[in-house]
């Protein structure tokens, strides 16, 4: 008979081991002689990330942040998977969410004050489905916008155990994993698509695990005015206590040991950071990208200072400033000729006229797909063509030398009114507007580091909305990192929402008494 005592594990409980270890080796034995390599790999993945989420479901929720943007990549290699890794982690985080949630006996939905406008959303984009072509394309892209706000709860769900830093951290690790590869991949690697080729044919466009330089630049653009407003905080946090340090007339010994001991690591952190982003966003090579981020970080400068018409004079100064640099050259001319070259094609509303040769072929291309998203919208304005389906109808409104859908319009507004119709664009206004709107209540109500996060956040939703007038960036499971700052925000909001009276009301309320 076993003895089950476990305070005498000396010898029993030392062969159970054994035998569990025997066990399992069998298992995986079996499961590698019988079952692809893909499916062994996704079940060790599933078995790692149980594990993981038992402890804290944010864990989980971090590592569906790490692996998403590996989607593009694992469809190409292993398409027989029918999961990529980065949905498995979610869904492992929501099942264990539902648990934690079961077990603590406070099963509910967290309030959000986004909650509303992406259910308005949601609501509208619904409206379409009933005349969508594929069914099957328009649940896909409804799921996305679901699963953001089941992100957003699951953050705010642990908004008491102030662990959200935990998923900003995510954010972070994921932006600069994808950034080393690009660094890589632009200059170390030595080979690539030859399509990708730059720089008198001398460099590779960065494209990370996303197949394409693009979204690749996109992700990197999110993030980065993150980083870099994180880095003014360090910054800032820094240069205060050096100053007293200074002025207190220290030996040079002991001025060291002040600058070491006032946080210097994370000042110097957070830069290379900032700069392995910047460099991964220039490699990149993306148009959209570039112009997106200079608007973000004017985006940061008017929403750092306390006072309003301050942030507005250096937004402004800065905007003058870029302009001057463009006017006069000052930008390095693959640079400058990267932004300016395609003004003149623009201008163009009918390419079907147009010469087509290699160096306009890439504009002409997204101009013809625009073209064809304002035909559906013509004969569906009220609720288009069905949400997610730009692509499966788009051989009927296709333009002539144009027959190869490339999945959306290469413009999210467009896409929006071909796909929802004036009723889903006007929906995805208004939650966008209460995006920009929260955000910035949050760069005035909050305080320290967390304000300049709100501001980093403030300057990522401008850039989001200025790349996307050339793309679309909900793809490659960026809605999975967009959802996870909309939840940042929503905890910044809640969190800071009664910490601040306006000084005229304030005085109001005194008058008052």
């Amino acid at each position: 008979m076993i003895n089950l005592n476990w305070a005498k594990p000396d010898g029993e409980l030392l062969l159970w081991k054994q035998a569990l270890l025997i066990a399992s080796a069998i298992a995986v034995g079996l499961a590698l002689a019988y079952f692809p390599l893909s499916w062994c790999l996704i079940g060790l993945v599933t078995i790692i990330l149980i594990t993981l989420t038992t402890i804290d479901p944010l864990v989980g929720l971090g590592v569906a942040l790490v692996l998403g943007p590996t989607k593009p990549l694992t469809d190409y290699f292993v398409p027989e998977l029918p999961l990529d890794l980065g949905q498995l982690a979610l869904i492992v985080t929501l099942a264990s969410w539902l648990a934690h949630a079961v077990r603590r006996r406070r099963p509910g939905i967290p309030y959000s004050p986004l909650t509303l406008p992406v259910l308005i959303f949601i609501g509208a984009a619904g409206l379409s489905l009933p005349g969508a072509l594929s069914i099957g394309y328009a649940l896909k892209e409804l799921i996305k916008w679901v699963e953001i706000l089941l992100v957003i709860w699951i953050i705010l769900d642990h908004e008491e155990k102030r662990r959200w830093p935990l998923v900003l951290g995510s954010l972070l690790l994921s932006a600069a994993l994808q950034a080393g590869i690009g660094v890589w991949q632009f200059g170390l690697r030595g080979e690539g698509p030859e399509h990708f080729l730059i720089l008198g044919d001398r460099f590779y466009r960065a494209y990370g695990t996303f197949e394409q330089p693009n979204p690749y630049g996109g992700f990197i653009g999110l993030i980065l005015p993150i980083a870099v407003a994180l880095s003014l905080g360090a910054l800032m946090y820094w240069r205060g206590p050096l100053r007293a340090a200074w002025q207190a007339r220290r030996h040079g010994r002991d001025l060291i040991q002040a600058i070491i001991h006032y946080r210097l690591l994370p000042l110097l952190g957070s830069i290379v950071l900032g700069g392995l982003l910047f460099a991964a966003l220039i490699m990149s090579w993306s148009r959209g990208a570039w112009m997106g981020f200079g608007v973000a970080m004017l985006a940061l400068l008017l929403a750092l200072p306390r006072r309003t018409w301050a942030g507005a004079a250096l937004a402004g100064g800065a905007m003058l400033f870029g302009m001057l640099a463009l006017r006069f050259n000052l930008l390095p001319s693959a640079i400058s000729s990267r932004l300016t070259g395609f003004t003149e094609l623009v201008q163009v509303f009918d390419v079907r006229g147009v010469d087509i040769n290699p160096a306009n072929y890439a504009v002409l291309e997204r101009l013809a797909h625009w073209q064809a998203a304002e035909e559906m919208a013509r004969y569906h304005l009220l609720v288009g063509v069905g949400l997610g389906n730009y692509e499966p109808v788009y051989p009927a409104y296709a333009l002539l030398n144009w027959p190869q859908p490339l999945g959306h319009a290469h413009n999210i507004y467009l896409n929006l009114l071909a796909e929802t119709g004036i009723i889903g664009l006007l929906a995805y206004t208004v939650l966008w507007c209460s995006i920009l709107w929260q955000t910035w209540l949050a760069t005035r109500r909050a305080e320290g580091w967390q304000r300049l996060l709100a501001a980093g956040l403030l300057g990522a939703w401008v850039h989001l909305s200025v790349h996307q007038l050339v793309d679309k960036l909900y793809v490659a499971n960026l809605h999975l990192h967009i959802g996870a700052m909309l939840g940042i925000l929503s905890t910044l909001s809640l969190t800071n929402k009664e910490k601040y009276i306006p000084s005229e009301r304030h005085n109001r309320l005194h008058d008052l008494s």
